[in-house]
């Protein structure tokens, strides 16, 4: 019944937990932050595998406990109950061990971070920008259905509403592992508003989802940026079109990769306080080169595994909705539903559920569990 391979595999993190436990409150650990952040996931691993462990060993035991009876046993009474537990714990076995070897999978380091999400309106004129801007809508109120906190930190508007371009910060409990199964081209059809024949058009917005990067995860010579202040202009009264809190800071940076030096410029006018437009601009700053450093590694997973289903890749068609016939199809997986009405409302998660079944599915298999 106990599937002795993973029990092999359970043994001795106990002591991993243990000395990971000791570790993270070594005052020469908390001072290197690198190493305490990549301990202190360590642990929260640990602990939920420990913890499921604990919950497997003690189903087998009931296991056990239940076949002695029923061997030793003549009271029809206490045979009954015996034979219920038994069958309960037998059921409940095979998803436990399931659980164990997904948690005993290393996880994504970049799946609790938050999440940078960008979204460009691509072929298709003013409805694209149009599209763009549904996609936005719906990633806003998925975020909100989570309890996560979204804020624009810039965005470009289409001549015909929706955006060219829009630029938002995500924060919450694991946002990253969760959007980056949406990076790639979506593509709609549907009869645009700008549309006189009624003919269905084809148009596209392309999704990007990086991992915000912490202070710590990147170096930036900070003495370095040159920075230059502007009035924000928009909607907000007098104070936006008087003081100068928009920020724009451009910086030399080198790419370890590929040897090439380049010049990186950023815009933000998110708020009307200028030291926090230039925190902001900092954040997107170190994003921006945390996910060019680490192409590399995204690039591995992407030749690993046979599917797309979360490699980051931006220019593939992963998405179509399909307004004549209600419909949404992720290529990736062949999911279709029809519920668009509700899927771009912000009622995605089923879909990314699927993803991520799919995902744990192939990682199972590369570690042929």
């Amino acid at each position: 019944m106990a599937d002795n391979s993973l029990l092999d595999r359970l043994d001795g993190l106990d002591a991993r937990f243990e000395e990971v436990s000791t570790l993270i409150t070594d005052p020469s650990v908390i001072a290197d932050m690198k190493r305490y952040v990549r301990l202190s996931k360590e642990y929260k691993e640990l602990e939920r595998l420990l913890s499921a462990a604990k919950r497997y060993r003690d189903m087998l035991a009931s296991v056990d406990d239940a076949k002695q009876v029923l061997e030793s046993e003549s009271d029809p009474e206490l045979r009954e109950l015996a034979k219920e537990e038994l069958d309960s714990a037998t059921n409940s076995i095979p998803a436990m061990e399931e659980e164990i070897k997904l948690l005993l999978i290393p996880s994504d380091p970049e799946d609790s971070k938050n999440a940078i999400l960008e979204i460009r309106g691509g072929t298709g004129g003013d409805e694209a920008a149009i599209f763009a801007g549904d996609l936005a809508k719906m990633y806003m109120r998925y975020c909100e259905s989570k309890g996560w906190n979204v804020s624009v930190t810039s965005a470009s508007e289409g001549a015909a509403g929706g955006y060219k371009e829009i630029v938002m910060a995500v924060s919450g409990d694991g946002v990253y592992g969760t959007l980056k199964y949406e990076s790639g081209v979506h593509r709609v059809q549907r009869v645009p508003a700008t549309e006189t024949q009624g003919r269905v058009h084809t148009s596209a917005a392309t999704v990007a989802v990086l991992p915000e990067a912490e202070a710590f995860d990147v170096e930036i010579n900070e003495g370095e940026i040159k920075w230059d202040t502007f009035r924000s202009g928009g909607a907000g009264g007098q104070n936006v079109n008087k003081v100068e809190s928009g920020v724009r800071l451009r910086y030399m940076w080198k790419n370890p990769i590929t040897g090439e030096t380049q010049e990186i410029l950023i815009e933000c006018t998110e708020t009307r306080d200028q030291p926090k437009n230039k925190e902001r601009a900092l954040s997107r700053l170190r994003t921006y080169i945390y996910d060019k450093e680490h192409q590399k590694y995204i690039d591995d997973i992407a030749s690993r595994r046979k599917t797309m289903v979360s490699t980051g890749d931006r220019s593939a068609k992963i998405r179509t909705y399909n307004y004549p016939q209600g419909r949404i199809t992720d290529h990736r997986i062949n999911y279709t539903i029809y519920n668009l009405p509700a899927f771009v409302n912000g009622d995605i998660q089923d879909c990314i559920d699927h993803l991520i079944v799919a995902e744990n599915a192939e990682k199972l298999k590369e570690a042929e569990l």
